[in-house]
């Protein structure tokens, strides 16, 4: 089968350049590849033309922007969604421009796509007492029930995104005072986060009940499936919204907690500097957003210390890369990337 010039793009831009050169984490190239693939599918579906036979020619700024609004009218892709595909497909061929000059002009036409203008949407959070409704919810009487309520405490305390917290590893964890969690977020950076005892005492049960202070377990996952295989982001967001369910509060993602936690931080006076610094934010301006969530912006100062109200509960109350090859299918490359 003869090698597409789009295919060999598609791989220098993934193995050569997200991978090698920018030494991104897994998980930002498989946000890349995804985009991708999608639109491939796309000139598939719509076009008739195979991934196999696509041609470098056959992007043009035209079809990418009905790729945009097939994502919005057929996936029922969010304007933010959308925006973040095109900006994969402006990153593909900006790499393109200046590997091949000979495509300048063509990548220019694409690259001046605009991105869609997105309206600023109001943060969705748990107020405290629904907070504490859906942390009382798992039965920490059982081994499975501590687990559980140590991965909602940790996803709660720590303001973690879901990924963070798939990637806690037991070594992440420090008990001595103060206790807390090292968190690798975006871009690889990592942040340490202080914990509340309340949390940290809820771990150690957990840890306690599976045995998992042992130097045997230190790299691997804290919170896990069986055989030690970490629990993915879908499988945490599950087991979260099945306990949002049985506190009666809906439907809700491990972001909303991520929200909740900012917003009570923003309530009890925290600086927003701080929150930043906490959140793992890089804009300042992201994190303002919390102060304009809540109608509760003033409370007691003393909150902000140790013994403050927390909606934790109380710990007496708890008894390698594949590369590709020219012979193989562009696309059975790219679903392979994430196994």
């Amino acid at each position: 089968m003869k090698t597409t010039d789009f295919a060999m793009l598609v791989n220098q831009f993934i193995m050569e350049y997200l991978v090698a050169a920018r030494d991104l984490s897994p998980n930002t190239v498989l946000s890349y590849r995804d985009s991708i693939v999608l639109l491939i599918t796309f000139m598939s579906n719509v076009h008739g033309k195979r991934s196999e036979a696509l041609e470098i020619a056959d992007i043009t700024a035209e079809r990418v922007e009905e790729f945009l609004g097939w994502l919005e009218s057929e996936r029922t892709n969010s304007p933010s969604t959308r925006n973040i595909r095109l900006a994969a497909i402006h990153s593909l061929f900006r790499y393109l421009c200046s590997q091949r000059p000979e495509h300048i002009f063509h990548s220019q036409q694409i690259l001046s796509i605009p991105v869609k203008k997105t309206a600023q949407t109001e943060v969705t959070y748990l107020d405290t007492a629904q907070t504490e409704k859906l942390l009382a919810a798992p039965d920490a009487t059982t081994a499975k029930g501590k687990r559980d309520l140590a991965l909602l405490c940790l996803l709660y305390d720590s303001g973690c995104r879901v990924q963070e917290l798939a990637d806690v590893r037991m070594s992440d964890i420090r008990f001595t005072v103060p206790p807390q969690v090292t968190l690798t977020g975006k871009g690889r950076k990592t942040r340490t986060v202080p914990l509340m005892k309340e949390t940290a005492a809820i771990l150690r049960n957990y840890i306690d009940c599976y045995s998992l202070d042992t130097p045997r377990w230190a790299d691997l996952p804290l919170f896990f499936y069986h055989r030690e295989e970490k629990l993915t982001r879908q499988g945490i967001t599950y087991i979260l919204q099945k306990y949002a369910e049985d506190a009666g509060i809906g439907k809700i993602t491990p972001h909303i907690l991520r929200h909740s936690k900012a917003v009570h931080l923003t309530e009890a006076d925290i600086n927003s500097v701080y929150i930043r610094d906490f959140l793992g934010h890089t804009d300042l301006k992201v994190t303002q957003i919390y102060s304009k969530a809540s109608v509760k912006m003033k409370r007691d100062a003393i909150e902000k210390l140790a013994g403050q109200k927390t909606p934790l509960p109380e710990t007496d109350s708890l008894v390698k890369t594949k590369n590709w090859v020219d012979d193989k299918d562009l696309m059975i490359w790219l679903n392979s990337l994430g196994h």
